[in-house]
């Protein structure tokens, strides 16, 4: 019997514990429910507990302050109302038969000193109701709650929640876009919005959606699962992180807030505002809640890529330099939010809400490229007016209904669609050929570069066979005739034409319904059932429409080639330096570049007719769009039963079906035989790939409190990840516009990816506001799916070729550590500092097969995209309404590309990075406070490399930014 069949078979066991207490609760004192709602002065408490006295029995309210409690006998009983940092509170009731909904029970502080930190708006308050949470949950997670998003540095969702233990961010030009839990790939952490997966338009494919469309003022909290529950989809091998949006709160709200900033690369200014909106009408019955948030701001970068010949079969030669990429990118990026939330109480135990968002995020900006071409003796000058956008539109309906004294189902139904495209519009009147507009300008050298090793290449210094080379931050082209070969925009010539079509639309469709049925005082039965119908369209994988000049192509009688000269340009955006971050030494390259609206006029049909520009895109452009569909029908069923005060066990199976249909085009060359000629024909082929598969997954997890203040929890979890669509379809997409070229291919034969998971995990609660947690995981993973690089050199040209495929079994394990600590145990000022501290150790190892002459090896490495450490360090202080922290973000390197290949010499590996961020706020009085972030204080670069440190591939800087603002809680 398989490991699995074993776990299935221990969780129906454990769900036929509660079958003889659900016989002998028939004969049992008749008992009743209990509901009600539990709040401070300044609104709801989450996950505050509700006991009765001198028994068992006890329930957790949810995150808007309201609890179930069945079961309780009928007669006079004392309920304990407990929270972290509260006064416990006993409450006397008369339990009648049937629901009794009880009036709002009200909690204060434990102590002036906690009661004073509240109201002056600190984070207190913020981590009370995180740790209450986490606390009372019956899985691994860790909880961010909206007043602390509010007081960091943050301003999307992916920044938010960088801060929580075990998490860790991928920027994009400075800002981050993504998150991943215990440093794995990226794509094996679920992001999810109230419970449900978000659609992804990722344009890499991925299912984890891209967050830097979503401002962190719509969230309300942050939920890391890291050991899953059945209830909960299951396609996460990494974690699940959780969005709670915005819903009605208890009391009457308006809040709005206004800020300024500056961005020092840029040398531009920014600005951010929100307002929120809430209240309650009919007695209490309804309410309503509205946010909006605006982020407008302008950022720039430069980036410095290296691209080696890897393709050469010397070894020697594999690591010579064939081009150094120049790149600033200057742009303007605007994150626009709306959030509504509405919710009607038709009592105690009987609710229905709605929740309705839009987010967009467009990034625009004009990027200026530079290249040194070694290998071609060139210098080339890239032009492109980049207008990116991402929306994110939806709604969902849903209910609670407490149907009798032991009964209880919720539902939901959502609609949500993300969708990521080009919004360029070259002059053309063919709306076919809508998409990024790039203008391609070279120079051939007269003389060729300099500074070349022996062998005729370009090497850095440490790699150079006879040690002439440069270091990795100061590549120059070492002139042979400074004067003849300096680069010249009379020189520079337009050589190609292309448009840049990308776009992905994904919509999910989705229903569910759980049922929970109190079985007895001690065991709980919760059964549930969820659809999901997606649909995915669009080119994932980029296509280009290229145009050539006809003199290029070599064909007689064509017009001259037009210098970049003749053109109308603008100065190029100094901004102070070109890569001022080392000395600025490219400022003579920073050439002059085109107008946007001498781009757009570059593909009008009068300018390519008369500099006899033919349409050169390759055949093979059809296979890059693809569309799909996705049907998912999950059901599960889990018991709880609580064995003692003390034990809680709680375990199910859900069983996750997929149904995937994605329809594409295949490509290839045939030779024909056409009017009695041999002919080489393009063949465009219709290919449909189904993919249909089950998920069992069983799942245990065991609570036991070994106090009130610390928790001990363990945990046997199967999850899986899904293959991409892009992934499946077999069609080939050329990249010409890049250099080298690059080939992405799919593979219809992907095995989704499982993984078991161990989790040993405890957490001790301090009296004053912290805690200590830490554990251990362990995962064994199958079938990993891990882009392949295949680097090939043909007539000059390097060519790289990816494509998917599954790879043997991986082990991973590691430990993750935190603590939250307040030094209110030090005399004076010193009170008021404290820490956040976490640290996450992970270890992987997977077997990647290299062919070797006509042998196999087997190189081992860690998983893609996989950190061994992680952590967070925050060093804060709070008194007096002042609120000051300093914050540290650490990613371990880690593997970004595999080739079978080449082998470990040659990986890609995106290097350590650590950030720095700082923020400060100053409550004035109960309704105002004000504000200062600023981030990356230290200009902390993004590196990667090939092999070795040293063999640098990319560094990107992006300076600092800030901004000061004023928060007003007007009610």
């Amino acid at each position: 019997m398989s490991f699995a069949k074993r776990m299935l078979v221990l969780c129906c066991w454990l769900l036929t514990l509660g079958l003889p207490q659900w016989v002998a609760f028939g004969q049992a004192v008749e008992r009743a429910t209990l509901t009600g709602r539990i709040e401070d002065a300044n609104g709801v408490l989450p996950s505050a507990t509700v006991l009765v006295k001198n028994t068992t029995l006890g329930a957790a309210a949810d995150l808007n302050g309201a609890f179930q409690l069945p079961n309780v006998p009928v007669g006079p009983q004392t309920l304990l109302v407990r929270f972290i940092g509260y006064k416990t509170l006993e409450v006397p009731v008369e339990v009648k038969p049937g629901v009794n909904p009880l009036p709002t029970i009200k909690l204060s502080a434990e102590g002036t000193q906690l009661a004073d930190v509240i109201v002056k708006g600190t984070m207190a308050a913020s981590q009370i109701k995180a740790m209450n949470i986490k606390r009372n949950s019956l899985a691994i997670i860790d909880v961010l709650a909206s007043d602390a998003i509010g007081k960091l540095p943050d301003r999307n969702a992916a920044e938010a929640v960088q801060r929580m233990p075990g998490v860790a961010v991928a920027r994009y030009h400075g800002e981050a876009d993504q998150a991943t839990v215990r440093g794995l790939p990226f794509a094996w952490t679920s992001t999810l919005f109230n419970g449900t997966r978000m659609p992804s338009a990722n344009v890499g494919g991925s299912r984890n959606a891209v967050l830097d469309a979503v401002p962190s003022e719509i969230i309300e909290y942050v939920q890391v699962a890291k050991a899953l529950t059945p209830d909960m989809e299951g396609d996460a091998i990494g974690g699940s992180i959780n969005f709670v949006t915005r819903t009605a709160p208890e009391f009457r709200k308006l809040s709005v807030s206004a800020a300024g900033g500056y961005n020092n690369f840029s040398k531009d200014g920014t600005y951010n505002g929100s307002i929120v909106y809430g209240g309650r009408f009919f007695d209490g019955k309804l309410g309503v809640m509205l946010s909006a948030a605006v982020w407008d701001r302008r950022w720039g970068t430069d980036q410095y890529t290296i691209a080696y010949n890897t393709g050469a079969t010397n070894p020697q030669q594999q690591v010579a330099i064939n081009s150094l990429l120049l790149k600033r990118y200057m742009g303007k990026r605007q994150t626009y939010g709306l959030n509504a939330g509405l919710e009607y109480r038709f009592n105690a135990g009987n609710r229905i809400y709605g929740r309705a968002l839009h987010d967009k995020f467009n990034d625009i900006r004009p990027v200026y490229e530079t290249y040194f071409l070694f290998s071609s003796n060139e210098y080339q000058l890239n032009f492109r007016d980049s207008f990116y956008e991402t929306t994110i539109d939806g709604y969902e309906i849903g209910g609670e209904h407490q149907l009798s004294k032991r009964l209880k189902i919720d539902w939901l139904a959502s609609d949500y669609l993300t969708e990521y495209v080009i919004d360029n519009t070259p002059s053309t009147t063919d709306p076919n050929k809508r998409g990024l507009p790039i203008a391609t300008f070279r120079q051939r050298l007269s003389k060729g570069f300099g500074g070349l090793s022996s062998d005729g290449k370009k090497y850095l210094k440490f790699d150079a066979p006879d040690g002439i080379g440069d270091d990795p931050l100061a590549i120059m082209p070492r002139l042979n005739d400074p004067v003849a070969d300096a680069i010249d925009p009379t020189k520079l010539t337009l050589r190609q034409l292309v448009i840049l079509q990308l776009g992905v639309k994904e919509q999910d469709q989705v229903g569910q319904v759980n049922l929970k049925f109190d079985v007895s005082p001690k065991f709980s039965l919760k059964v549930g059932g969820k659809y999901r119908h997606k649909d995915r369209s669009g080119r994932s994988t980029s296509g280009a429409l290229v145009y050539l000049p006809s003199a290029a192509l070599g064909i007689p009688n064509s017009p001259p080639l037009v210098p970049l000269s003749q053109l109308q340009r603008e100065s190029f955006p100094l901004r102070g330096g070109f890569f001022q971050e080392i000395g600025s030494p490219y400022n003579g390259y920073a050439v002059d570049n085109i107008t946007q609206d001498q781009l757009a006029q570059l593909f009008s049909p009068s300018f390519q007719t008369a500099n006899g520009f033919r349409d050169v895109t390759p055949a093979s452009f059809p296979t890059t769009y693809s569309e799909g569909v996705e049907n998912v029908m999950a059901g599960y069923v889990m018991g709880e039963w609580n064995a003692t005060s003390k034990l809680k066990v709680f375990g199910g199976v859900r069983d996750e079906y997929t149904s995937l249909r994605v329809s594409g085009s295949s490509y290839r060359r045939e030779n024909r035989t056409v009017e009695g000629r041999p002919t080489a024909v393009d063949v465009i082929t219709p290919v449909t790939v189904s993919n249909d598969y089950h998920a069992i997954l069983p799942m245990v997890h065991v609570k036991y409190a070994l106090n009130p203040k610390a928790n001990l929890r363990a945990a046997y979890t199967r999850t899986f990840i899904r293959p991409l669509f892009t992934d499946l379809v077999p069609t080939e997409s050329v990249n010409l516009t890049s250099n080298p070229v690059t080939i992405t291919r799919g593979n219809p034969d992907l095995r989704p990816t499982f993984a078991s998971n161990y989790d040993l995990m405890g957490e001790y609660y301090f009296d004053n506001i912290g805690l200590l947690s830490g554990g251990l995981f362990y995962k064994n993973i199958t079938d990993v799916v891990f882009q392949d690089r295949s680097v090939a050199l043909e007539g000059g040209i390097t060519t790289i070729t990816s494509q998917p495929r599954n790879m043997r079994s991986a082990k991973l394990m590691g430990l993750e550590v935190a603590l939250t600590r307040r030094f209110t145990f030090l005399p004076g000022f010193l009170g008021g500092f404290g820490v956040e501290l976490n640290y996450t150790h992970t270890d992987s190892e997977v077997e990647v097969p290299r062919p070797v002459g006509s042998d196999v090896m087997m190189d081992k490495t860690s998983l893609p995209q996989q950190s061994k450490h992680l952590f967070n360090t925050i060093l804060f202080y709070e008194r007096n309404g002042l609120t000051a922290r300093l914050a540290g973000n650490f990613r371990g390197r880690s593997v970004e590309a595999i080739s079978q290949q080449l082998g470990p010499r040659l990986y890609t590996w995106t290097d350590d990075n650590f950030t720095v961020d700082f923020s400060a706020a100053y409550t004035i009085s109960k309704q105002i406070r004000v504000f200062l972030e600023i981030n990356n204080l230290t200009n902390e670069p993004i590196r990667q490399y090939l092999g070795d440190r040293r063999r640098l591939v990319d560094s990107e800087w992006y300076s600092q930014r800030g901004q000061a603002g004023i928060r007003w809680d007007i009610f």
